[in-house]
Formats: structure tokens, C-alpha cells, sequence
């Protein structure tokens, strides 16, 4: 664990006073340790007898679990033994994904638990967290205390489930994998995270007729309703935990934005969807910008070395889309000082209608859709205008993808782009929609028709692509969500921020950047050899621990942090919160000190 866990030095991981006891302590997920137990604490808490003689480690029991993982064939039911497992024993479920990270993250998250999720109402499964359905909005006030009466909550995932990632509209399911996710990766108290689903209804027809759906069989509730149930909601929250990070997951496309805007300067809240896309994003085109600023090849050329000089051309212009162009526009602002208008000019947005234009008529545009749409005076006529059109025009130095639409990003479109730009310069191309078969390009097309030359980082993950001109081997980041959201959450809930603000998302994207295998290689070599721009996954807890120390320390500059430390206090006071999967000493609470918290069952 040493490896995964160097930030937490094994003198803080601090004794625990409990007052459970026999049975009731070994049916307690977040306190067993099943054949753990040393013999002490057998006697001090009534387990004698009620566990087989021989005390084991943490390593044995994990070693123990994975045989039994790994005798089920199929990925869905890897996950209902992982899930069965967390019912049982949480620092053993969380010890054994730490152990495995890279192999088992996608089987407790995507794209596994989309299975799960589809299947919800067909599994018998112990029930995890707080269930508010739209007929009971009158007494939610009184089923949210029950849940939350005496725990410290420090952050909470909250979902409609309407727009799960691949499979849509799933009503009432489970939301509890981007919480596990914190606690993996991020290092959050699993006993302080809470996850939410606000049961509005469907419009998944399919769910509607079947009898045995689980969630209120309706269509979903719109307007004026559903914005009073979600505001109630989150007012509960400000009431309550005005200090805890609130987490948007999985909301469709006419209310991720506006949900997100209406709340994020009252409270801190979060929509991974949106900002998270957005700052892993940002923090992989500074790294390939730095990276190609060092490169010997383009060192002579008029290579652009900043955001504020690249062009942008983003295919795909939904919910991730906008995200990243915000993000990317909010970044150029602060970094290079360029107006709002100035900074908008930057990007070209295409989506389903083609390049989004003056002169084009789409109905429904959000505010902040419309400031991004090019101006009348470039003069692109009213017809539909194509991706190969934008790039063959505008000489993009970036191009992203997340339009879901497997093999956009064809020969054709790469070698116009290749064409447009300055001679030995790096293009820098991120087809990020996933899974795999969604992806704009492989990236062992992109490679071999930029002769090598390209910047790539993927949605999913890729096999590294060895370039038949060079004969070099080129790594291909996967930019990954997980590598930032939940340092930046961590960092959020570390300094008790009342905000989760713009700069504390570029902040954590510079600290991620900085982070780039691609980048160190180069900077020592004074030529990029083909590492990843971005951090591999499997180094995602030390990754997301350095961001949040980050993000903490930016809110504190900026004063939107509650806790009045330091700046040189904040990596000590992050290394005593971060949790990890061991099992501290426990010390029996005779006289039932925190009683009523011990007696919650996470």
C-alpha cells in the first residue's frame, strides 16, 4: 500500500473509539475486520468464538477476495461480488480496488455499472443512501434529517438519472460509484459522503411498463415542479451542511448548465459532466503545449505557446462540449489577460447542425452557447458548414472531439489540419467520447497520418502505438475525469471553501499538467519521446492528492476557504485528513462516546 499511499504516513492513521460490540460490530461494514480481528480486540469486543481461530492481514484477506473475484467470468457479476463485498466490509472493499486499481475501476464504475444500473430493479441489493421521490416533497425536510441525523457530512452526490453516461434516462438506480470514486482516488471518508437520487419520474418507456420498476412509475416532472423539488432540495443542503461539497452527476441537458450556474456562487457544488471534462482537458493541452514549445523539432518555427494562441475547434457541442470551451476560455482569461470577448473568439464549435454561426438559425441556445457562436462579419454564408470546412479554413492547433460520432476525424480532416499549421509544429488532437467504438479516431491513425507529430490524449483507453517513422513508441494518455475530480473535490472540502470557484478548477488543472509524464521526459530531454501528457491511472490517488493540495491552497489565497490556515500548513493538514483502506486500533467507548454516530451503518 505504500506505493498508493505514501501521502498518509502510517503515525496518523489515528486509534478509533467505538462502542460496538459481538455481532453488532462484525454486520457493521464500516467497522468490521472479519478475520482481521487481532486477539485483543477479539476479547475487548465480544468476537471470541464468533470468528475462526487465525488472525489474518489485510494483504491475506485481499489476497483471499480477488481468488473469489476472479472466479466470475463475466464483468457484471464481478461487480455484484464487489458490491456484496462493500456490504460486508469497507476498508477490505476499498483495500482490494486500491490493490487493482487499473483492472477493477472499471468494473465498479464505468462502463460496468451502466449494466448495473440498467438492471437495478431486477437485483436484490442492500439499499445505499437517500431516495426522495416527487410525491413525498412535503416531508422531505423530515426523510433527509433521518438520514443525516448525527454524521458529519462532507460531501454529496446528487442525481436525477436522466443522462447516464451511454445508457440515458435511467430514473430511480444506484448513484453511488462517483462516491466511491472520492473515497478511491480521492481519499474521502467514506462515512462522510452521501449519495442522493432525486426520483422525478421517466421518460424511459421501457422502465415505465415494467412492473417490476422500483422508482415512481411517471414521466418526468418538468418546469416549475421539478425546479422547486431540486431547489428544495439544495436548500436543505445550505441549511444543514453549509459546508459540504454537493456534486451534480448525471443531469440531462436542459439542467446540468443551468443547475450548475443558479448554485455555484451560494454554495460549493460541482458538476463533473461539466467542469470536470473541462479541467482534465485544460490540464492536457497545457501539457502538450509546454511539450511542444520544448521540442527541438518546432524550437526555429513560430510555434504558438500559450492558450491565448491556439486555435480551437471543438466537434461536439453538448453538455462536455460547452464545458471545455468554458473551461479553456474561463483559463485563457485569468492566464494571458484577454477579454471575455477576445477569449471567445478563440473557439469554433461544431455540432450536429453543423459550425454553430450568426447566420445559421438554431433554436434554443443557451446564453452561454450563443457568446460562442462565430460572428456574421467571418462571413460562412447560411448554409450548414461542415467539420472539414472549419478545419480546412480556420488552421485549428487543437482539435477535440465529443460528439459520440465514431470516425469523425478522418484522413481527410487530420491532413487539413497538418496543412495548416506552422512546419515541425505538434497538432494537438483529442477525440475524447468513449467507450472506444465512439471514439472521433484511433489514435494509430492519427499517428500515422501526422507522420508521428501528434498530441494525442483519448476518452477510453488505447493500446500505446508504435510509429512506423520513427520507430518510436508513443504512449496515449487517457484523459480521464478520475484524474482531477475528485482532488478537486478533496481540495474543496480540505479547506471548507464556500465555493468551488474558476480558479481553483485552473489551479488544479496547472498542478495536473505539471504532473505529465510527457512533460518531465521532455524537459529532461529537451525532446518529446512519446510519454502520455497526462499522468497514468494507476497513479490517480497520488495524482488527485497533489491537486487538491492545490485547490485548497488557492481557495485560501482567494478567501473563499473556511479554515483559516497557512499556505504551508495545507499539505500536513491534507496528509492527517486523506483516508486510506487500513484498519486502525480500535479502543472500546465504554461509556458510548459518540454513540449514535458509531451506530450508523454506511
Amino acid at each position: 500500500m505504500a506505493a498508493l499511499h505514501d501521502h498518509k504516513p502510517a503515525h496518523l492513521v489515528s486509534p478509533l473509539r467505538i462502542a460496538l460490540r459481538g455481532q453488532t460490530l462484525l454486520t457493521s461494514p464500516r467497522y468490521n475486520k472479519g478475520t482481521a480481528f487481532p486477539s485483543a480486540e477479539r476479547k475487548t469486543f465480544g468476537l471470541e468464538g464468533r470468528l475462526p481461530y487465525r488472525t489474518n492481514t489485510l494483504e491475506e484477506q485481499c489476497e483471499r477476495a480477488y481468488g473469489q473475484l476472479e472466479s466470475r467470468d463475466l464483468a457484471i457479476r464481478k461487480n455484484t461480488f464487489l458490491q456484496s463485498l462493500k456490504e460486508q466490509n469497507l476498508t477490505l472493499y476499498y483495500a482490494l480496488l486500491a490493490r487493482h486499481l487499473k483492472e477493477l475501476t472499471p468494473i465498479i464504475y464505468t462502463p460496468t455499472e451502466a449494466e448495473a444500473i440498467t438492471s437495478y430493479s431486477q437485483l436484490f441489493r442492500r439499499s445505499e443512501g437517500l431516495f426522495l421521490s416527487f410525491p413525498d416533497e412535503h416531508i422531505m425536510e423530515e426523510l433527509f434529517l433521518e438520514e443525516t441525523r448525527g454524521r458529519d457530512i462532507e460531501l454529496i452526490v446528487v442525481t436525477d438519472g436522466e443522462a447516464i453516461l451511454g445508457i440515458g434516462d435511467q430514473g430511480v438506480g444506484i448513484s453511488t460509484a462517483k462516491s466511491v470514486i472520492y473515497t478511491l482516488i480521492g481519499g474521502m471518508e467514506p462515512a462522510k459522503s452521501l449519495p442522493v437520487v432525486l426520483d422525478v419520474g421517466t421518460d424511459n418507456q421501457n422502465l415505465l411498463n415494467d412492473p417490476l420498476y422500483v422508482g415512481w412509475p411517471k414521466n418526468r416532472v418538468r418546469g416549475e415542479g421539478y425546479d422547486r423539488f431540486v431547489d428544495k432540495f439544495v436548500q436543505l443542503v445550505r441549511k444543514h451542511y453549509p459546508k459540504c461539497l454537493l456534486h451534480f452527476e448525471d443531469f440531462g441537458v436542459t439542467n446540468a448548465r443551468r443547475i450548475l450556474d443558479r448554485y455555484r456562487d451560494t454554495h460549493a457544488v460541482f458538476n463533473d459532466d461539466i467542469q470536470g471534462t473541462g479541467a482534465v482537458t485544460l490540464a492536457c493541452i497545457m501539457s502538450a503545449i509546454r511539450i511542444s514549445s520544448l521540442s527541438r523539432a518546432s524550437a526555429s518555427s513560430p510555434e504558438k505557446k500559450k492558450l491565448s494562441d491556439q486555435r480551437y475547434v471543438i466537434f461536439g457541442a453538448g453538455s462536455a462540449g460547452l464545458g471545455i470551451a468554458t473551461q479553456l476560455r474561463d483559463a485563457i482569461i485569468s492566464a494571458d489577460g484577454l477579454s471575455r470577448q477576445d477569449a471567445n473568439r478563440k473557439f469554433w464549435l461544431i455540432d450536429r447542425d453543423g459550425l454553430l454561426h450568426d447566420k445559421l438559425k438554431i433554436n434554443g441556445l443557451t446564453a452561454r452557447l450563443q457568446e460562442l457562436v462565430r460572428p456574421v462579419e467571418e462571413n460562412w454564408g447560411e448554409k450548414s458548414v461542415s467539420l472539414l470546412e472549419v478545419v480546412e479554413r480556420m488552421r485549428p492547433t487543437v482539435l477535440i472531439g465529443c460528439s459520440t460520432k465514431g470516425g469523425a476525424f478522418t484522413k481527410e480532416v487530420v491532413e487539413a489540419m497538418m496543412c495548416g499549421l506552422d512546419e515541425g509544429a505538434h497538432p494537438i488532437i483529442l477525440p475524447l467520447s468513449n467507450p472506444s467504438r465512439l471514439a472521433e479516431a484511433t489514435p494509430e491513425d492519427l499517428m500515422h497520418w501526422t507522420k508521428g507529430r501528434a498530441l494525442i490524449a483519448t476518452g477510453s483507453p488505447f493500446e500505446n502505438v508504435k510509429v512506423v517513422v520513427d520507430g518510436k513508441e508513443k504512449e496515449i494518455a487517457e484523459c480521464n475525469n478520475a484524474l482531477i475530480y475528485p482532488g478537486l473535490g478533496f481540495g474543496a472540502v480540505l479547506s471548507k471553501s464556500r465555493s468551488m470557484t474558476d480558479t481553483m478548477l485552473i489551479a488544479g488543472a496547472k498542478r495536473l499538467a505539471a504532473l505529465s509524464p510527457a512533460l518531465s521526459t521532455a524537459a529532461s530531454d529537451d525532446e518529446y519521446n512519446g510519454a502520455a501528457l497526462l499522468p497514468d491511472f494507476v497513479d490517480a490517488p497520488k495524482v488527485n492528492f497533489e491537486v487538491a493540495i492545490t485547490v485548497a491552497e488557492q481557495a485560501i489565497r482567494e478567501g473563499t476557504a473556511s479554515e483559516e490556515w497557512k499556505i504551508e500548513e495545507v499539505r500536513q493538514k491534507a496528509s492527517e485528513k486523506v483516508w486510506i483502506p487500513v484498519y486502525p486500533e480500535y479502543i472500546y467507548d465504554e461509556q458510548g462516546i459518540r454513540r449514535f454516530e458509531c451506530y450508523v451503518l454506511i
